[in-house]
């Protein structure tokens, strides 16, 4: 019957040590209610805009198979080909994409580069492949095999 007693006791005390604690963080959280909902909204903003942040200006390292124009540009030239005409990586992408039909502005925001650094790499490449037009660069790079 005493350990009955002490047992209930305790019971007792812990369900009423329970109560207050759980009522203390009920006025808490009613007091500072405001605080802590703006609280959480910002932190859940702040996340959002971390992962669109990343989600939209990650570079691509792969093709993209959706916005390929079936034309077959996204191949790989042969390297002895580019090394010949000294035509760098970076101007074969230009290339590749003046091949599919956009502008320059349209490059320049594909690649994340300035307009003028767009028109002096296509510049480069219509010199190398001599060429005065975007349609005979295509041309003389669908000849040589850069193109297909």
């Amino acid at each position: 019957m005493k350990w009955t007693a002490i047992l209930m006791y305790g019971l007792v005390l812990g369900l009423l040590l329970a109560a207050l604690q759980f009522f203390q963080y009920k006025l808490v959280v009613m007091e500072h209610a405001d605080q802590l909902y703006i609280g959480l909204i910002a932190v859940l903003f702040t996340v959002v805009g971390i992962w669109a942040g990343r989600k939209l200006t990650a570079k691509k390292t792969h093709p993209d198979p959706s916005r390929s124009n079936g034309t077959g540009a996204d191949l790989q030239p042969k390297p002895e080909i580019l090394e010949h005409l000294g035509i760098t990586p970076r101007e074969m992408e230009v290339l590749e994409l003046v091949a599919q039909g956009l502008s320059n502005q349209e490059i320049a925001d594909r690649l994340f580069v300035s307009l003028n650094t767009v028109k002096t790499h296509a510049s480069n490449v219509f010199g190398k492949l001599d060429a005065q037009r975007r349609t005979q660069a295509i041309q003389k790079a669908k000849e040589l095999g850069l193109l297909a």
